[in-house]
């Protein structure tokens, strides 16, 4: 995308700023909070894209004219200084340019919902089951890192201290618009603690990142769900393994199926398999719709689904691969410490500028 296309968005995005100040300036629309939500929040968004967007061509004129000023300068000493300037100058132009072309994608209604995360060993067995335990603490810890709030809803742990299943929710700034690209199937490639020869074992476990759902957008029905209680079958406690405090949950028009046996307490069970449930719902529904607009748009790379090989992690090569935009990372280490802002950065970036590329296109 070049400057001009950028100048030639952000001309259509101020139309449609003055679209929502008009509605906002209705007081009826007052009367339904979840619209005046939406809009003000579009609304806002959109003073903050044009803010930017004044900074970034400010920061292209002082560049400009400091290079001339560099062109007719002599002293050694000023010119030092000019080139001082042009580097921090060209910096903020880099990083205000990759922050506008994150602002002008459409907006996703889900972006700025909490995210619930589910984690599963794929292919690898034992070794599968460790990745997946050690993904989910690198996840707590980029979590920890960005102040954000976690709650693990469910867990079922391996006996060598992996996880066979895991699912937990974070709350804070836009949080699904960050975390909607850890979609999708991980690869990982290295020599598993168990494995005496040496020898490069390759296992992969899959992540489903879904937006967090209230039951009133989704218009369900109690009579659709089936509720089904038994035992746990993991650790927990005294109470967990002799009581009834297990809930299956299936949507019977869907056949989609939640488990739920952390907790000790049956209500809780069922609380955290619903909220599970409502995301899982709310998915397919907008993956059903996106189906249907599908037909008439050209596919996009990158879409996030469960089924996607997404990215590598390489241990002996000390690098990880995005597949879907060939970004390369090499602080494995890193990453798994919860380092995750750089690559995911970039990943946001790389998929900005393939949608707006495909939305100058059509």
């Amino acid at each position: 995308m070049t400057p001009q296309d950028i100048e030639n968005y952000i001309e259509k995005l101020h139309d449609r700023s003055a679209e929502l100040e008009e509605k906002l300036n209705d007081p009826s629309i007052y009367a339904r909070p979840a619209e005046c939500r939406q809009v003000s929040r579009e609304h806002q968004k959109l003073n903050q894209l044009f803010e930017n967007h004044q900074r970034w061509q400010d920061a292209i004129h002082e560049r400009a004219d400091n290079e001339q000023m560099l062109d007719e300068e002599n002293d050694p000493e000023l010119k030092e200084l000019i080139e001082a300037d042009l580097e921090a100058l060209n910096l903020e132009i880099v990083k205000l340019e990759q922050t506008i072309k994150l602002a002008l994608l459409p907006p996703d209604p889900n972006d700025s919902r909490p995210a619930i995360i589910e984690i599963r060993p794929a292919a690898g067995g034992d070794e599968a089951t460790l990745f997946a335990g050690e993904l989910y603490r690198a996840y707590l810890k980029f979590a920890d890192s960005e102040g954000w709030k976690v709650e693990t809803l469910d867990i079922m742990q391996s006996d060598l201290g992996g996880i066979k299943n895991v699912a937990f929710s974070i709350e804070g700034e836009d949080i699904f618009a960050t975390m909607k690209f850890e979609s999708g199937v991980h690869r990982v490639q290295r020599v598993p603690a168990t494995e005496s020869g040496g020898r490069t074992h390759t296992s992969t476990v899959t992540v489903a990142v879904l937006a967090d759902a209230e039951e009133v957008e989704l218009n369900i029905k109690h009579e659709e769900f089936r509720f089904d209680v038994f035992r746990s079958s993991g650790p927990g406690g005294q109470s967990v393994n002799t009581t009834d405090s297990a809930v299956r949950i299936t949507h019977i028009p869907t056949g989609l199926t939640v488990v739920s046996q952390q907790e000790k307490s049956q209500h809780r069970n069922k609380e955290v398999a619903m909220r599970i449930m409502r995301a899982r719902l709310l998915e397919k529904l907008q993956q059903e719709e996106a189906a249907k607009q599908a037909a008439t748009k050209r596919s996009q790379v990158g879409t996030g689904d469960r089924s996607e090989r997404i990215r590598t992690y390489n241990f002996p090569q000390n690098r990880v691969t995005d597949h879907r935009y060939n970004i390369s990372f090499f602080d494995l280490p890193g990453l798994m410490e919860g380092n995750f802002q750089t690559l995911l950065a970039e990943t946001r970036i790389a998929d900005a500028e393939q949608r707006l590329n495909d939305a100058l296109a059509i």
